[in-house]
């Protein structure tokens, strides 16, 4: 676990692919208590240490998760969560290039809970809810695109299904369409950077993760930088 961020009410940390943030069934250590362990021992606490889950991050994905160190926070972040008020950015590397260099996406998700397997339909259907996005491609290289991805929505398997959908899996997601899993387990989304109005002091919190070490993604951000200051110079 790597700590970004923290301060008297929020704490924000790098979530590696795999762990979990609240306990499931399958009975293995959540990031929750693992983060609460590092607040007892860091800053010797004595007694249990509050902390409110705000968002999750599902389990194969990497990145920023922020938790709630006091119950002001915690329902204030709840709030603004549920209004909008956290902008959440994703970097992802698809298999293949969307078809536009940017576009909003639009679907209507259904998910199935036997299977916990999400439906992307691009017209309304029973049970669904209106899910969106927005996507840039930031650079390619000759088998993956690194695509940077705006939640408007909140639902479950979002990022994954919708560009999934538009004949873009995501590296390593088996369960939407790609070919070959990654060999850690993860598929290659992260929560890149979060941004939101502090909930107790009102301070502007514009916090970004690192990309994972691995080549891969080193190289594809390195493009992408290279591309960006292309563009500046333009």
């Amino acid at each position: 676990m790597e700590v970004i961020y923290e301060d008297n009410h929020i704490i924000i940390v790098n979530k590696a692919p795999g762990e979990i943030v609240q306990g499931d069934k399958t009975g293995d250590k959540p990031l929750l208590d693992i983060v609460k362990e590092w607040i007892k021992e860091t800053h010797a606490k004595p007694g249990n240490v509050f902390l409110g889950v705000v968002h999750r991050l599902d389990r194969p994905v990497g990145g920023l998760v922020v938790f709630a160190k006091t119950s002001k926070a915690l329902s204030r972040l709840n709030e603004m969560f549920r209004k909008g008020d956290v902008h959440k950015t994703y970097w992802a590397l698809t298999r293949n290039r969307p078809p536009k260099d940017a576009d909003m996406l639009t679907h209507y998700i259904t998910t199935v809970e036997r299977n916990n397997k999400s439906y992307a339909s691009p017209t309304p259907v029973k049970d669904a809810k209106e899910s969106k996005l927005r996507y840039r491609t930031l650079a390619s290289g000759e088998r993956f695109t690194l695509v940077e991805i705006e939640l408007l929505t909140g639902r479950k398997h979002q990022i994954r299904v919708q560009m999934s959908t538009i004949g873009c899996p995501i590296r390593g997601d088996l369960k939407y369409g790609d070919k070959r899993s990654n060999p850690d387990g993860s598929i290659s989304l992260i929560a890149r950077r979060i941004r939101f109005i502090h909930p107790v002091s009102g301070k502007q919190i514009d916090i970004t993760a690192p990309v994972p070490d691995q080549r891969i993604w080193l190289e594809l951000e390195q493009a992408a930088n290279n591309q960006l200051k292309t563009d500046n110079i333009d």
